[in-house]
């Protein structure tokens, strides 16, 4: 269970052009709109607190985003018993918790609310009907809901509420089967524009560099990204779900590398990691889940195969039970 809760957590983590004003985004080009949402994250300024809410368990964050020359700078603050706080810059992000400062890496995938959509729009549509829904207010800011209903039993449905002005996402909701909401993120308290604090964020690389080397940051273990194939395969993906990423890294002080592959299909995201049995803490197959997420264990050969989603139990089944070593 230690174990399953590991790959959960390094798979949640994973998981960090404002457009022109709609006037009634609900008449306007969809496709538009969902650019909008799309780009706003990534170039409004904005600061607040929002709530996320997963398997009865209840998270406030504080995140200040600023969009200038220099590019993206983002800073999220855990709030109340919560005393993390991670500082990014563009790919380069700082982790404290405690007080102390842990580490620095280079971010892989970038996907942390409020920027939930992804950038290539097209993969929407090949796995979802996109509907315009409701007008509502979401931290006193007037909203225009949109729903994301999966064309299989494969992946959640999702329902997303933005800014009608600048398209920045206000709430974002996941729901299963029955209609039943089991992922949750909302702003509380919201500011965009105006007078942001600026003074946390680097003024430029060398001294962000410095920084990191004052604080005595431990270095982000040695990734190794394959070009080709790592020589194993998935054969029961879910329709639409594209390999966005295939690395070798270290991980849990295991004496080879895990190999560990990303997929997504825009919306969803479904981790593989492969490592050898005889350095696994835990190496019985099962499921378990958590909120959203699920994870499914498998040995395959003198390997442990993990699956990790944010799917339902029979999508990490159906892909963890295809996954082969198919040869370099």
């Amino acid at each position: 269970m230690m174990q399953r809760s590991i790959y959960l957590c390094f798979f949640l983590l994973l998981q960090l052009e404002v457009a022109s004003s709609f006037a009634d985004p609900i008449q306007a080009n969809e496709a538009d709109w969902l650019k909008a949402m799309a780009q706003a994250a990534h170039q409004t300024d904005y600061s607040g607190v929002f709530v996320y809410q997963s398997g009865g368990r209840v998270e406030m964050s504080r995140i200040t985003h600023i969009s200038d020359a220099g590019g993206e700078h983002e800073r999220l603050e855990g709030v109340g018993d919560s005393k993390r706080e991670l500082i990014r810059d563009n790919d380069q992000v700082w982790l404290y918790t405690d007080g102390h400062k842990v580490r620095v890496e280079k971010r892989q995938i970038k996907r942390a609310f409020p920027a939930l959509l992804p950038e290539q729009l097209s993969l929407l549509k090949e796995n979802y009907t996109v509907s315009q829904a409701e007008e509502d207010e979401v931290a006193g800011y007037h909203a225009h809901a949109v729903v994301f209903l999966p064309r299989d039993n494969l992946r959640y449905a999702r329902k997303m509420w933005a800014h009608s002005d600048s398209g920045l996402l206000l709430k974002a909701v996941v729901l299963d089967d029955r209609g039943y909401v089991i992922e949750q993120y909302a702003f509380v308290q919201l500011e965009m524009g105006g007078k942001i604090d600026h003074k946390w964020i680097a003024s430029d690389k060398s001294s962000a560099k410095a920084i990191a080397q004052e604080l005595h940051l431990s270095p982000l273990p040695k990734i190794e990204l394959f070009e080709g194939s790592c020589g194993w395969q998935v054969d029961a993906l879910p329709p639409g779900f594209k390999k966005i990423l295939e690395m070798r890294r270290p991980f849990r002080g295991n004496k080879d590398p895990v190999i560990h592959m990303v997929f997504s299909d825009g919306l969803a995201g479904i981790s593989v990691f492969i490592e050898k049995t005889q350095d696994a803490a835990f190496s019985h197959s099962g499921l378990s889940g958590q909120g959203v997420a699920h994870v499914y264990t498998r040995t395959v050969g003198d390997h442990l195969v993990t699956v990790v989603g944010e799917v339902p139990a029979r999508t990490v089944i159906q892909v963890g039970d295809s996954v082969r070593y198919a040869g370099q």
